[in-house]
């Protein structure tokens, strides 16, 4: 993994726009990791389910988005909306706005 930026701006999109999510790790140390995620409407595949060993908060900064829990729980977000997720708490991203995009803010916490 290339070394995480120092310095940056979170709404700096890509031009063009990939078509795939992207993960970029802004700060990494052995029990923490802060990423921006950037989402131009992908979605968790059909039954497919993240179930994480470690704790997720995450803020989603830009955009919209559908976050559903195996439960059948689901939460919408908007600009500013943040959640955690504890670790494997089964869940899955059911929409991410195009435009805009999403930009997402993430924290997960390693033991």
């Amino acid at each position: 993994m290339p070394p995480a930026p120092k310095s940056g701006n979170l709404f700096e999109l890509p031009d063009p726009l990939p078509g795939a999510e992207v993960f970029t790790a802004l700060f990494e140390t052995p029990h923490l990791r802060v990423e921006r995620i950037l989402s131009t409407g992908q979605a968790t595949p059909p039954g497919e389910w993240y179930d994480q060993p470690q704790d997720e908060w995450v803020v989603l900064l830009q955009g919209s988005a559908t976050l559903t829990y195996e439960d059948g729980a689901a939460l919408a977000l908007g600009p500013g909306d943040y959640v955690l997720i504890p670790a494997h708490r089964r869940h899955r991203v059911d929409f991410t706005s195009c435009e805009p995009p999403c930009v997402w803010l993430a924290i997960h916490s390693f033991g």
